[in-house]
C-alpha cells in the first residue's frame, strides 16, 4: 500500500498543483488523507477568495470525496488539543496522528515545528519537495500524470509548459526546474 500523506488545505487551493497531487494518488504513488474541517476549508477559502462559486466549490470537495472514498481521516478530535503546533493547524496534525500518516505536506512549514512532529514520527514537507521526491521516486508517474494533466486540459489548450510555469508561480521553483530539465532531456532522447 503506498504511504499516507495528509495534504493540508493550502495545498488543495490551487487546482493545478491540487490536480497534480490527486492525479499521482490515482497512481498509486502515495496515499492522500484529510478530514472533513480540511475539505470545509477548501471549499470555503476558495468561494472567499473569488475561485469558486459555492455551488463550483462544494462539487470540486464531492469529487474528491468520491474519487478517494479512503481518503477521510475521522475520528481525530479528540487529539486536536494535544497538539503542540499552531493553533489553526491542530486539526492537520492531529488528523495526520489519528491516520498514522508520515507526512503532511503543506506551504505553511512554520505552522509545524518539529519538535511538535517528532514525537509522533511525522514530518512536515513543502509541495516543491514532496513533488520532487515523487519525481525521483516515479519517474514515469509523475512525468505521465502533467503530460496527461497538459492532455487533459481544453479550451483553452494547456501545453506542459505552461504547467510548469504555473506550478513554479505556486511557489514550487526546484520542481518546475527539474521538470523542464527532464522534459528537455526526453524530448533530446527522442529526437525533437
Amino acid at each position: 500500500m503506498a504511504f499516507p500523506v495528509v495534504l493540508d488545505t493550502c495545498t488543495l487551493f490551487p487546482i493545478a498543483l491540487a490536480d497534480l497531487l490527486l492525479r499521482l494518488a490515482e497512481a498509486r504513488t502515495f496515499r492522500p488523507l484529510w478530514s472533513s474541517e480540511i475539505l470545509w476549508e477548501l471549499e470555503r477559502n476558495l468561494v472567499e477568495k473569488g475561485k469558486a462559486t459555492p455551488v463550483a466549490a462544494r462539487r470540486r470537495v464531492s469529487a474528491m470525496r468520491q474519487a478517494f472514498p479512503d481518503a477521510l481521516v475521522e475520528n481525530y478530535e479528540d487529539l486536536v488539543a494535544a497538539m503542540d503546533c499552531d493553533p489553526k493547524d491542530r486539526h492537520v496534525m492531529a488528523a495526520a496522528v489519528r491516520s498514522n500518516a508520515e507526512l503532511i505536506v503543506t506551504f505553511n512549514l512554520r505552522d509545524f515545528p518539529i519538535p511538535a512532529l517528532r514525537d509522533y514520527d511525522l514530518e512536515a514537507i513543502s509541495p516543491d519537495d514532496f513533488l520532487l521526491d515523487q519525481l525521483d521516486l516515479f519517474p514515469e508517474s509523475t512525468l505521465g500524470c502533467i503530460r496527461q494533466q497538459s492532455a487533459d486540459y481544453e479550451n483553452p489548450d494547456v501545453t506542459v509548459d505552461e504547467i510548469i510555469r504555473h506550478l513554479e508561480k505556486l511557489g514550487l521553483p526546484l520542481f518546475s526546474a527539474t521538470l523542464r530539465e527532464e522534459f528537455r532531456d526526453g524530448a533530446r532522447h527522442l529526437g525533437r
